[in-house]
């Protein structure tokens, strides 16, 4: 979710009106947010997505570690996951920080018992790093190009 659809006032009504529609659990809704969108009017965005993890929605911390990233973050918000930046996924062969900060937040996700994803995993060298590192989930190119709805088994 952008900003921009976080200071729509009907938000939550078209998440429950799109979960009804579809007939999808909640639980198989995870939404992804950036720092931006914490970074806005931080009361007002802590009460709506406690309104949306109340429906049974998962939330994501999306690009973690890019920003200005705050562990206030993921302690004041009901995220159920921690997407790592690909950044650091890319550079995880080569800089000995990347793999560091990847074993870091994983262990912190874990800690506070949290998923933790890393994106854009593209080789299986990369893969098989971040598994020896403890993340938790993995999505990229090697695992799947992005399909529409209808193509995925």
């Amino acid at each position: 979710l952008c900003p921009a659809q976080f200071r729509n006032a009907r938000l939550l009504s078209t998440i429950v009106e799109a979960l009804d529609i579809s007939g999808l659990p909640p639980s198989r809704l995870e939404l992804e947010i950036t720092e931006t969108v914490l970074l806005a009017n931080s009361q007002a965005t802590l009460s709506m997505l406690q309104h949306i993890h109340m429906l049974g929605v998962h939330i994501a911390m999306d690009d973690f570690g890019t920003g200005y990233s705050s562990l206030s973050y993921l302690r004041s918000f009901p995220f159920d996951k921690i997407k790592i930046d690909q950044s650091f996924i890319t550079d995880a062969g080569d800089i000995d920080s990347s793999v560091a900060i990847i074993r870091a937040v994983t262990s912190l996700g874990n800690s506070l018992g949290m998923q933790t994803t890393a994106e854009g995993v593209e080789t299986v060298e990369q893969l098989e790093r971040v598994r020896r590192e403890g993340c938790t989930e993995a999505q990229g190119f090697l695992l799947s190009r992005p399909l529409p709805a209808r193509d995925i088994p």
